[in-house]
């Protein structure tokens, strides 16, 4: 049943019964904190009556959002990211396929890095050899993204994915044959399932299955031919040292410590990667 006090007679007082909103529909409806009309598009329902748009912003502003474990904002689609970053690989996959030239001008290739091209360590991880080897890596991220995005929440998750993604090409390419290219998202997926293990640490969880999976797969990557298990390494120790800082931060001032800890596992990476610049150089 609506409040009687928040319903008007049609044109009451001489006044336009209009929405504020939109001057070209009928309302016959008032916002029970401001009093204005609203039409059905605006109304938005409350404990009594209804509220226009504005007052429901304004009053969500004086309101404590909830928070993760970790610091992070708790939303209603904990996967948004994860969805996203899996979205931007297909469509490079897509555009890989479309253009013969979009690999080699992306891909990691060590003297190209070394020429000041240092945009293809973030690049070359968007981009993959084949069919499989996405379809592995998204099927990984599909996994084991969203309860993590759950964990620590959007912004944190993003930064530790990128992370973990630059870590896993540095390693590459300081350690990789500097003739051979290297490309593909394994280096952030082993960061994630790193950053999983921390998180499952610190909350007490079971991660035996994850384990056994890290070992099979960190088994299968020295084994088999045209794998780099060095980004794998290098995501992986990148992603848990990442996890470590977001997940065993103080409470107090948690954030600032968060990104001050990030800051300076990034700038151990970015350490890597000039000392291979520099041995690299004639």
């Amino acid at each position: 049943m609506t409040d009687s006090s928040t319903v008007d007679e049609p044109g009451a007082g001489g006044e336009s019964a209009t929405c504020y909103r939109h001057p070209d529909r009928e309302a016959h409806i008032r916002c029970v904190r401001c009093n204005r009309r609203i039409c059905p598009s605006c109304m938005v329902d409350a404990a009594v009556g209804f509220q226009c748009p504005e007052c429901v912003r304004k009053g969500n502003q004086g309101v404590r959002r909830a928070r993760t474990v970790f610091g992070g904002r708790v939303t209603g689609n904990p996967g948004y990211v994860t969805k996203v970053i899996i979205a931007v690989n297909v469509v490079a996959f897509v555009l890989q396929q479309v253009s013969s030239s979009v690999t080699p001008r992306f891909d990691e290739y060590p003297y190209a890095v070394n020429n000041g091209e240092y945009y293809r360590l973030l690049t070359a991880t968007f981009l993959h050899g084949g069919v499989l080897h996405i379809a592995l890596n998204m099927l990984g991220l599909y996994l084991f993204g969203p309860p993590l995005e759950a964990s620590l929440g959007r912004l944190r998750y993003g930064g530790l994915y990128l992370l973990s993604a630059i870590g896993g090409s540095a390693a590459s390419y300081a350690f990789s044959d500097p003739r051979l290219a290297s490309l593909g998202a394994s280096g952030a997926v082993f960061g994630l399932l790193g950053a999983f293990l921390v998180v499952n640490r610190k909350l007490g969880r079971d991660s035996s299955g994850l384990i056994g999976l890290l070992v099979i797969n960190f088994v299968y990557g020295f084994l088999a031919a045209g794998i780099d298990w060095r980004a794998h390494i290098g995501g992986l120790v990148t992603g848990c040292l990442g996890a470590a800082v977001i997940a065993y931060a103080p409470e107090r001032r948690r954030s600032l410590a968060q990104l001050a800890g990030l800051a300076l596992v990034a700038l151990a990476v970015l350490a890597l990667i000039a000392w291979r610049t520099a041995t690299l150089a004639p």
